[in-house]
Order: structure tokens, then C-alpha cells, then sequence
């Protein structure tokens, strides 16, 4: 096997679980390309010859994911995210292993699927997202976690929406599909894969191989009025609590577009842009292949 590993040094907790993978996976006349950067290095010039690996190993937070996956869209190479993140959101949708030994079991299985991918457009720039993206209140968490994601790991977006449970409210101006509509509420979620922390799920469906986007509209006046959905969420891992109360309005679209009146603070996979709308987004079928396991084939295998 050759193997790439694009590994991020200034993800998570620095705990180098990395490296057990490596040795658990070495066998005889392997290859391990690690190419490794604090964000200082820019991904792009580090997958200019992935389509001569037979995989490459994405180590880090969801935003490493999002970033390696958009990078390689469309190419049909295998990409392993390796959870060395603070929240790793996308291996609790796709059911991997945070276990290094695990992930190098999965990764000589082989398995793979074919994932949607949404790409967004804000101010020029374009970035790609594997779980959702979105302005107002949940940019305004993933920014006030930053500096305390080391420390408290997946509770800092908890105590960064404790800390501001008065937000911004804005006037949403949502184009989804060439049709408009206007709403007011604290913020605005592009959604792929549903499940956010503490295995809450956004949306009663989890469908991130639908060719589709879920527009999900927070509707509340204040942090306070959105607990009834998180409830909501809580209650419905077993599906019978599809209903996400009136302060979540859900839409679907290939093609959105996003304005707000006061401007908003966008994000996406947990990265704070530090840019503002208007923004658009769609999605891309198919576009990432990721290696999976067991678990997720039988969850994902028949969509």
C-alpha cells in the first residue's frame, strides 16, 4: 500500500494518535508518505500527486476533512478522515472508530462510499464542508470556542453558546433554487451530515448522499427558545420524534443563496471565516469517496 497523510499539527489536543495508526498499519513493503502543516502551509500544493497513493489519510478536525476532501472532489480517491480533531463530527456521522488500530483495520478493509459535498462562496473566496455551514448564531459559537477548544475540547462550543445566549437576530433573504424567502431568526444552517455534538441530530433524517442540501432556519428570538429543539434532537435517535418544534423551519435545495440585514459572520465544519454575508452554496453529488466501516455501510450502503 502507498498511503499519503496529510496531517494537521494545530488540530485537537496535539496527542500524535497519528503515529500509532502508522505503525499499527506498516506492513512489508508499504509506503507512508506524512506531510504535516500548522496551517501555515497551504493543503493544496501537499495533494498535487495524490492520485499516485492509493489513499490518503486526512488527520485532524472536520475543517482538515472538509478541506482535503473538497481539494480531491470528483477524483474518486479514497480519503480515511482520521478523527484528530476537538468535536470530529464527521466520524460520528460516517460511525468510525476513534481508535488508531481500528482505523488502520478499516482502512486495509477497503470499504469505501461516495458522500455529497457542499461548497460555499462568500466574498470571493470558496470552501468546501462535509457537515453543514452557515451564518449568525452557530458562526458566532464556533468563533468563541476557539480559544478554549484545547482545554475543554467539545464542551467549548457548549460554553461559547452559554456565554451568548442573547445573539444577534437578523432579516434573512433565502434564495433556495431560484425561489425566495424572507425570514427572521437567529442564524442559518446549510446542512449535509445532521449530527452535531453530543450526537444531537439537526434534522429528523441524516441523507448526506441525496444530491441535496437541508436549510435549516433558526427561527427563535434567543439561545433560550431553541432548547425545546435540541430536546427534540435528543429524543429522536430512536426516529420517532421527526418534529423540531416551531424554532427550526427546514427546507431542501441544490442551490441557496444566503443574505442577512445586519450582516452575519459565516462558517463552515466548525471554521470560523471571519467573513460575512451574502454568501451562496451547493451541493456536489458524489464528490467525496471516503473509506468507511462496517457500521456506516449498512447505515449509508443502500442510499
Amino acid at each position: 500500500m502507498k498511503l499519503l497523510i496529510i496531517n494537521n499539527l494545530a488540530s485537537g489536543y496535539g496527542e500524535g494518535a497519528v503515529y500509532d495508526f502508522i505503525r499499527s498499519l506498516a506492513r512489508d513493503g508499504d509506503e507512508v508518505c506524512v506531510r504535516s502543516t500548522d496551517g501555515t502551509t497551504d493543503l493544496r500544493g501537499m495533494l498535487d500527486d495524490a492520485s499516485s497513493f492509493d489513499a490518503v489519510v486526512a488527520s485532524g478536525g472536520d475543517g482538515t476533512v472538509a478541506t482535503v476532501s473538497y481539494l480531491l472532489a470528483g477524483t474518486g480517491i479514497p480519503i480515511l478522515p482520521f478523527p484528530a480533531g476537538t468535536a470530529n463530527l464527521l466520524a460520528l456521522n460516517l460511525a468510525s472508530p476513534n481508535e488508531p488500530h481500528a482505523l488502520a483495520k478499516i482502512l486495509r478493509a477497503g470499504a469505501t462510499l461516495d458522500f455529497d459535498l457542499g461548497e460555499i462562496e462568500v466574498q470571493g473566496q470558496r470552501f468546501g464542508f462535509g457537515i453543514m455551514a452557515g451564518a449568525g448564531y452557530d458562526a458566532l459559537i464556533m468563533h468563541g470556542a476557539e480559544p478554549a477548544k484545547r482545554l475543554l475540547g467539545p464542551m467549548a462550543y457548549f460554553s461559547a453558546a452559554l456565554s451568548n445566549p442573547l445573539p444577534q437576530t437578523a432579516r434573512f433573504a433565502i434564495e433556495l433554487d431560484g425561489e425566495t424567502i424572507e425570514r427572521d431568526g437567529l442564524g442559518i444552517l446549510i446542512v449535509n451530515f445532521s449530527k452535531i455534538q453530543f450526537d444531537i441530530s439537526v434534522t429528523h433524517e441524516n441523507q448526506p448522499r441525496d444530491g441535496v442540501l437541508d436549510v435549516v432556519v433558526l427561527r427563535a428570538g434567543n439561545a433560550f427558545e431553541l432548547i425545546p429543539a435540541v430536546l427534540a434532537g435528543l429524543l429522536d435517535r430512536g426516529g420517532d420524534f421527526p418534529d423540531r418544534t416551531d424554532s427550526l423551519e427546514i427546507h431542501q435545495a441544490r442551490q441557496v443563496r444566503v443574505d442577512a440585514d445586519p450582516p452575519m459572520e459565516v462558517q463552515y465544519d466548525g471554521e470560523a471565516t471571519r467573513l460575512m454575508t451574502p454568501f451562496s452554496a451547493r451541493i456536489l453529488p458524489g464528490a467525496a469517496r471516503f473509506v468507511v466501516s462496517e457500521e456506516c455501510l449498512e447505515l449509508f450502503g443502500e442510499a
